[in-house]
Order: structure tokens, then C-alpha cells, then sequence
């Protein structure tokens, strides 16, 4: 098992990494809870939930399952996880499970952050993409006009990673997961990212996923830490995510994975980085790796630029409704810097156009 710890503002918290550690659950968290709640979506409940039920066999364990997917951080299902929390009698030295992707861990974490003013949560990731979620207390539901734009800094007490659960995914969830960690290695390590490269998603052997997963939770550690509400560098995080956020919202939570999406985002992200600041960054070789491991990249066609635009703008980085994007000017070398419309027309035009291309 790897262990590293996190330090924010109220709280320093750990992340334990391993196979079947999520039987450790209760040994790990050493704090007792009058009552605790699970919240987990109905694929997770199917796969894990008799073997975690050993484990926690005490009366005062309850469970409380949503549908799988996006669609599901709304409003409506957050309002029915305080409604299931007050039933099955949780008070403020209670604690809430988020057992399962990073839907599952932005709504539960949520609710943890509400109900009652806040009380304890763990992060408990069944997928990859979760791994970048789960770590540093953003916690969220969607607006029908923008993803995540309703939420709060709120981090867990601990995240404890199985990576005995990782084993049942399907390609496309490695897909999502693994365009997270290919956007920490353009943030922060060049090396990281040629050896991400090299990597056939289809054959990663656990050993390598292991440590693939630990390096990106340590690149977003070390950068929750030093800005944990977002005010400077934590929004070098949101590399690819303006375009992919706007990309996920305009197609229809679902249609594209979350990390499908961020993938096109950054593609994007280094082709205006190389106009922007006439920089030679890897955009074909990441390009390459993308369409080898079959990302879907046939949507960028089909948007229309005026409402891809219009998303952009609801984009938490926004001000005044204009775009700011996370661009890079080399690899391991992140800037913030707002885009006019004018240009972001341009750039997304050419973007489909090269796709095309090379």
C-alpha cells in the first residue's frame, strides 16, 4: 500500500493506495461515527457492495444509491440524499462514503458539505478518472447551463483508492481516466508525459497503472496545497477542461465521458497554446497516442463554434463573460490567459481543421 498525505487549509488528510484496501476502511479511519452513509451509483452497488457489506456490518451503515452517469449531480438527487441522510438519522458526527467515480464523489462530497454545515466524508474511487476528484476537496453538481458551477472547497478526511476496483473497467473508462493523467504530466512533468505515451491502455499492467496513478495524484497534491481555493495556480488544473466542459454540456451529459472530452480539450489547449505563443508543443505526437487508443474525436465536426463559444463562457474561470483559458508554454510550464471571441472563433475553426489534416 502507498501512502502520502495532503495538507489543507482545515485539515491534513491521507490517500492510501492498494490492492483491497478498501477493506481497511474502518482501521484506516480510526474515528468512530454514529452513523454512516454510503452513497454509490447502481453499477458500483452491483459489483462491490456484498463484499464491502462484510466489512461493515454494524446496524448504524446505510446505503443510498443513484443512477449511474453524469446526469445524476443535479439538484433533484442532491436534495434526496439530504432527505436520505435526515431519515436514516445522520447527525453531525456522522460520516458520508463516496464510493465509486468522480460523480459519485462530487455529489456525495456535496452533500457532505451541506448537510447540517458540513460533516465528515471519504473519498472511496472505483475509476481512474476519480483519482483526479477525489484528491483535493472540489466538490459539485451541474447547472443545466454549465458543469459544476454549483459547489465548494470541501475536502474529505481521507481517500481510500482500491485498485483491486480499477480491474473491471471497461477501455472507455480508461480512457476517461487516463486523459487526467496525461493533463498532470503537461502541467508539471515532461518526463511523466513521454512515458505516458509509450502506453497502450489496452495492455497496462496493474504495477504500471499503480504508479501511473500515484505520480498524478502527486502532481495535484503538491498543487492543492499551494492554492487550495483556486486563486492562482490550482486553475493550471482546468488544462483542456474549457473547451471539454463546454463540449460535455452542449452534446449532453453522457454522450462523451468526462475524460473523452478533456482529451479534445487538450488537443485544443496546445494548438492555441502553440499560436498563442508561437511555441513547437507536442500536439502531434499527443494527437498520435489519442487516436491510437481511440479517443472519439469525431465530435469536434459537428458542433456548432457559436454555442461552443457561449458554454466557454460560463466556465468558472470566466470573468465578465470573457474566456480564459489554461494554455501552456512548454510542457511543465502552465499560464492563464483570456482568449477574445474573435480569436476563439479563429483557433476553433483551425482546431477542426487540423484534426482533419494531420
Amino acid at each position: 500500500m502507498k501512502k502520502l498525505l495532503v495538507h489543507s487549509s482545515s485539515h491534513t488528510y491521507p490517500v492510501y493506495i492498494g490492492e483491497n484496501v478498501r477493506f481497511e476502511a474502518e482501521h484506516l479511519l480510526k474515528k468512530t461515527y454514529n452513523s454512516i452513509l454510503i452513497i454509490t451509483d447502481e453499477e458500483v452497488e452491483r459489483r462491490y457492495r456484498e463484499g464491502l457489506e462484510k466489512f461493515f456490518p454494524r446496524s448504524n451503515v446505510h446505503w443510498s444509491i443513484i443512477p449511474s452517469g453524469e446526469a445524476s449531480k443535479n439538484a433533484n438527487l442532491f436534495y434526496q440524499l439530504h432527505t436520505d441522510a435526515i431519515i436514516n438519522g445522520l447527525d453531525r458526527k456522522s460520516l458520508i462514503i463516496a464510493l465509486g467515480g468522480g460523480v459519485v464523489g462530487d455529489l456525495a462530497g456535496f452533500v457532505a458539505a451541506t448537510f447540517m454545515r458540513g460533516i465528515d466524508y471519504v473519498q472511496m474511487p472505483t475509476t481512474i478518472l476519480a483519482h483526479d476528484s477525489s484528491v483535493g476537496g472540489k466538490v459539485a453538481i451541474n447547472h443545466t447551463l454549465g458543469k459544476n458551477l454549483i459547489g465548494s472547497f470541501y475536502p474529505p478526511r481521507a481517500v481510500i483508492y482500491d485498485t483491486c476496483t480499477l480491474q473491471s473497467l471497461n477501455l472507455k473508462e480508461f480512457r476517461s481516466g487516463y486523459a487526467e493523467i496525461i493533463k498532470e504530466s503537461l502541467i508539471a512533468d515532461e518526463e511523466f508525459f513521454n512515458q505516458l505515451l509509450e502506453s497502450d491502455l489496452s495492455q497496462i499492467s496493474s504495477q504500471k497503472l499503480t504508479e501511473h496513478l500515484f505520480k498524478g495524484i502527486k502532481i495535484k497534491a503538491n498543487i492543492v496545497e499551494e492554492d487550495e481555493k483556486e486563486a492562482g495556480s490550482r486553475m493550471y488544473l482546468n488544462l483542456g477542461h474549457t473547451l471539454g466542459h463546454a463540449m460535455e454540456a452542449e452534446l449532453g451529459y453522457g454522450v462523451l465521458t468526462h475524460g473523452e472530452a478533456v482529451a479534445v480539450g487538450l488537443l485544443f489547449s496546445l494548438h492555441v497554446s502553440e499560436l498563442h505563443f508561437s511555441a513547437k508543443l507536442p500536439f502531434r505526437p499527443l494527437l498520435h497516442w489519442i487516436r491510437a487508443n481511440h479517443y472519439p474525436l469525431e465530435h469536434v465536426q459537428k458542433f456548432h463554434t457559436e454555442a461552443i463559444i457561449s458554454r466557454m463562457k460560463t466556465d468558472k474561470k470566466s470573468v465578465n463573460k470573457q474566456v480564459k483559458m489554461v494554455l501552456l508554454e512548454a510542457v511543465g510550464k502552465p499560464a492563464l490567459v483570456e482568449i477574445t471571441e474573435d480569436n476563439l472563433r479563429v483557433f476553433l475553426k483551425s482546431f477542426a481543421k487540423r484534426l482533419v489534416e494531420e
